[in-house]
């Protein structure tokens, strides 16, 4: 029987193992920790009955994902849960900017930009169901909707801060650079805006959701279903060099790419092997799990509604504070990112206890503590929130390095996602799932599309290797043919 292993159980690793075990590969899924699912956990934090998640928590991107047409949520016993408010910017003065599903309601609520938005989201929001399977593949191929792309390209291409110009007010143009600046990366180069461009238009065709009871219920569904399936896994098992795995047909790496190129060695062609350990981190994340009495008590309450809230000021001060990050520099009001994840699933919260997710952009490999620049962020549009913690758990970009590989210097994004790394993944090539070694590919959040737990990353990686081994038993039987 034809045999493949998984090493890394991220969505990714998930996802490739779904496709393999469906074509009648016999899988084993290999773990370094001893817990299984990367960044797609959840657990009990800071507090005892609080459900937080460990690190993946909205998923714009996965409700309409090719892999995840492919699954019964339903009968997983997987649950969606939505906002009232997709995302939120307040402001120091003025009405906050508001991401709504209803792509009209956003606009409605943008005044004289309100068109603009439209011109810009509204047909690339309704023709999402063609463009997802586009931008959630390598994009060096001929796309079979060009004219679908080109419209994307035309948001997406240019660097966010001159699309942010098109907007005539601040609040449609802080709005835009708080999604634009998920990306992690200065926000005046090309290419940066595909990252917020894409969630806006994912945004406005599926929302904003969590998953019902923490992301962690959605892996270990998933777990669950492969395990029926007869998927085996190990965990605790690091694998450090490819002979340390059993003979196989097909090995898929859900790991960084430095990682793979160690694993890989001297089997690996130079130049893959140097395009791999050439790929940059980008910046980090400290983040904070804060258990709040009452929830955030926001200046404006329809911030109070919102399922994510970017803290950031007006767009000029995010331009700088994200050239700052990537600098090497740790602003004094850094970039913040609060998930209000009970907002929409209210049974994560524990009786008047909230839990609240917060982190904030530094510099990769940042040893500091910005416990209190998030708190002073938060406290700035919602004052008295200090006064409402009742405990919190802090992960420095250290733990979350030692905590999963992937993340180096605590870049959750498994890599920078500059102009070239972002389009391209690890090396310049129309299939950057092939390591170079035959029957070996890589899958993880460093290849197109990015980081999520949309899985299309090993969704794609698992597709390319099936085509391997169709390719490779019709070569045999051309052989053996007299």
């Amino acid at each position: 029987m034809t045999s493949a292993i998984v090493v890394g159980s991220g969505p990714n690793g998930l996802a490739a193992a779904t496709v393999l075990v469906r074509a009648g590969v016999e899988v084993t899924v290999v773990e370094a920790a001893d817990q299984l699912g990367g960044g797609a956990r959840s657990t009990e934090s800071p507090l005892a009955g609080l459900v937080q998640d460990h690190c993946a928590a909205v998923h714009p991107m996965a409700p309409g994902s090719p892999f995840f047409q492919t699954l019964d949520l339903e009968e997983m016993g997987v649950r969606w849960a939505y906002a009232p408010i997709d995302a939120a910017h307040p402001l120091d003065s003025g009405e906050p900017g508001l991401l709504h599903r209803s792509i009209t309601d956003t606009a409605a609520g943008l005044g004289r930009d309100g068109g603009k938005w439209e011109t810009a989201f509204g047909s690339l929001s309704r023709s999402f169901d063609r463009l997802s399977p586009v931008i959630m593949s390598p994009l060096l191929r001929i796309p079979k909707h060009p004219l679908l792309l080109a419209r994307m390209g035309a948001v997406a291409g240019p660097p966010p801060a001159l699309v942010a110009r098109w907007f005539r007010d601040e609040r449609a143009r802080s709005l835009f650079m708080g999604v634009a600046a998920h990306a992690l990366q200065p926000l005046t180069l090309p290419l940066v805006t595909g990252i917020g461009a894409g969630i806006i238009i994912a945004g406005h065709a599926v929302g904003w959701p969590v998953v019902e009871g923490g992301t962690g219920r959605f892996t270990e569904a998933h777990i669950s279903m492969l395990r029926a399936q007869g998927v085996r896994f190990e965990t605790g098992q690091r694998i450090n060099r490819l002979y340390d795995l059993p003979p196989t047909d097909i090995t898929i790496l859900d790991v960084h790419p430095h990682a793979a190129a160690g694993i890989l060695a001297e089997q690996q062609p130079q130049s893959d092997r140097r395009a791999y350990r050439k790929f940059r981190p980008g910046p980090a994340t400290f983040k904070i799990d804060f258990a709040v009495g009452g929830g955030v008590p926001w200046r404006d309450p329809e911030v109070g509604l919102a399922g994510t809230v970017h803290l950031g000021g007006n767009s000029g001060e995010i331009i700088a504070t994200e050239r700052q990050v990537a600098s090497g520099h740790m602003p004094e009001r850094p970039f913040v990112l609060v998930g209000q994840q009970a907002v929409a699933d209210p049974g994560r919260a524990n009786g008047s206890i909230v839990p609240v997710y917060a982190y904030a952009h530094v510099p990769n490999g940042y040893t500091g503590d910005a416990t209190e620049h998030i708190i002073a962020q938060i406290e700035r549009f919602a004052p008295g929130f200090r006064d409402r913690v009742v405990g919190l758990s802090v992960r420095t970009p250290a733990q979350t390095s030692a905590e999963n590989p992937n993340f180096i210097g605590g870049d959750i994004l498994t890599g920078a996602k500059s102009p070239l790394q972002f389009l391209l993944g690890p090396k310049l090539s129309a299939h950057p799932y092939d390591t170079g070694v035959p029957g070996v590919y890589l899958c993880s959040a460093a290849t197109p599309p990015g980081p999520g737990i949309h899985g299309m990353g090993g969704y794609n990686s698992a597709q390319r290797a099936l085509r391997y081994l169709t390719h490779r038993a019709a070569a045999k039987k051309e052989l053996s043919t007299p």
